[in-house]
């Protein structure tokens, strides 16, 4: 179903609107055709080459939306659907309908706010052509990126997943080693069974013996019932040992023995115990230098690197973050029903940041966002000081924004004359003041810097403000 040319489709029972919203998405250069009514949308469907996004304009009394949309994700393996609402509308979708949108559009959105959705988009769509099986689906749904660098670990996960080796994940904190092993453990024939994490840095040394291997009663004070250690209950499954390189020495040996003869002890005990869990390992420090320094055991880190996999920072492939944003922000809107969206030019901020916490940090600034900014689009302005990067941002942006045009453009001419003519006096009239606003929206409503991206004097810009009544939001006209 999936190739290279895939379409846009609109949906309302006005079919002159559903054409005026469709001809400025072939406006960005994306094939763009319109339905009435559920028969007319289901043949579209059934017709198109592939789906890149859905666009649907809800009325009262269109039950048929949501069977047919659910419908239409089997056959499309889910491209994402926004609803159009008219400006200064609020309140909730349709009843059955919002789990299956990603959000809300604008009917006047401005072109810089559609070329991020359908860029965004045709990105999810290259994601579900490469993901046609159940192993690749379940990689792609958790580790998050196109980049070369997510990609390599993707293959290794799916390589080690059919055997038994233990894994040891390295990566600095907060890049995602849990993701990588959780995606090891859903591969493997380990999946119906048990994935167990521990976090080996976060436990006291003392405690951590009983945590790992349990204890019998009366072990130890407090030892008031005898109690499962994570070996036990992560039985035929998956444990995790999250930060290993903090455990402490004596531990790494009793660790060690575990390892070589499947074989545990509880605390209070002298009966053993056979395991049979697959141990993925992971850290954020370098344990060779560790085992030189003498704080690592040389014999356990072999055991335990039989298949090293290595999460690059966030920061060496800035080009995931746009998909980390819209994989929050999918989720956000399914499960609590809130919408998030950035501008293109906040991304771009967000792309140039170095991340030291990594997607962790990522994900706490979404949240934060979530919560200042519900339902709005988040501006290069909203972020907080230390996202932002200098004033040159503003000028990269148009070249940024034409060569992300390029890459949504079909082989068909970007602009289609309807078939019963059109007003093009109109239609130019709204296209110019749709640019003059998403320059000025791009440039925190500075009249000079809107003037340059739009190569214009800024006297000319000023005139045609006026002239098209264009005013910054909450500014009250003088009277």
């Amino acid at each position: 179903m999936l190739n290279q040319d895939p379409a846009v489709i609109v949906v309302h029972s006005d079919r002159e609107r559903a054409e005026e919203f469709a001809s400025y998405v072939r406006f960005l250069g994306c094939d763009t055709t319109t339905a009435v009514d559920e028969s007319t949308f289901l043949e579209e469907i059934a017709a198109l080459p592939g789906v890149l996004a859905i666009f649907i304009g809800a009325e009262p009394g269109q039950q048929w939306l949501a069977p047919a949309l659910r419908r239409a994700n089997e056959y499309t393996g889910g491209s994402p659907c926004y609803l159009l609402q008219s400006a200064g509308e609020q309140g909730a979708p349709p009843a059955g309908l919002r789990p299956l949108l990603r959000g809300t559009v604008s009917w006047e959105a401005s072109y810089q706010e559609l070329l991020g959705i359908l860029r965004h988009a045709r990105v999810l769509y290259d994601q579900r052509a490469r993901a046609g099986d159940d192993h690749s689906a379940t990689l792609y749904s958790n580790l998050i990126g196109a980049s070369d660098d997510i990609e390599a670990v993707r293959q290794l996960a799916r390589q080690v997943s059919t055997t038994e080796a233990t894994v040891l994940v390295n990566g600095e904190s907060g890049t995602g080693k849990e993701v990588v092993a959780r995606c090891i453990h859903t591969l493997s024939g380990r999946r119906d069974k048990p994935f167990v994490p521990i976090n080996c840095g976060a436990i006291p040394a003392e405690l951590l013996e009983s945590e790992l291997f349990g204890h019998e009663k009366g072990a130890f004070t407090g030892a008031i019932s005898a109690r499962q250690g994570r070996f036990e209950i992560a039985a035929g499954g998956t444990l995790f040992l999250d930060e290993i390189g903090d455990m402490p020495l004596d531990m790494q040996v009793k660790l060690l023995r575990v390892l070589q003869e499947r074989m545990f002890e509880r605390v209070g005990s002298h009966k053993p115990i056979p395991t049979d869990v697959r141990v993925v390992a992971a850290t954020h420090r370098n344990l060779e230098q560790m085992v030189a320094d003498g704080s690592f055991r040389m014999d356990l880190f072999f055991r335990l690197n039989v298949f090293p996999i290595e999460i690059s920072p966030l920061r060496n492939r800035v080009a995931d973050i746009p998909l980390l944003v819209d994989n929050y922000i999918g989720r956000q809107e399914r499960e609590q029903g809130r919408s998030l969206r950035l501008s293109d030019c906040a991304v771009a901020s967000l792309v140039r940041y170095h991340w030291p916490g990594n997607v962790r940090e990522l994900i706490n600034l979404l949240e934060r966002l979530a919560i200042l900014f519900p339902d709005k689009l988040v501006q290069w302005s909203d972020l907080p000081e230390k996202f932002r990067p200098n004033e040159e941002l503003f000028e990269e942006q148009l070249s940024e924004s034409a060569d992300w045009q390029q890459q949504l453009r079909a082989p068909a001419s970007p602009v289609e004359l309807p078939p019963e003519g059109i007003d093009l006096k109109p239609h130019l009239a709204d296209i110019e003041r749709r640019l003059m606003i998403e320059a000025l929206d791009r440039t925190d409503w500075v009249v000079a810097r809107a003037a340059k991206l739009l190569n214009l004097q800024r006297t000319t810009l000023v005139e045609k403000m006026r002239k098209f009544d264009i005013q910054r939001p909450g500014e009250l006209t003088g009277s």
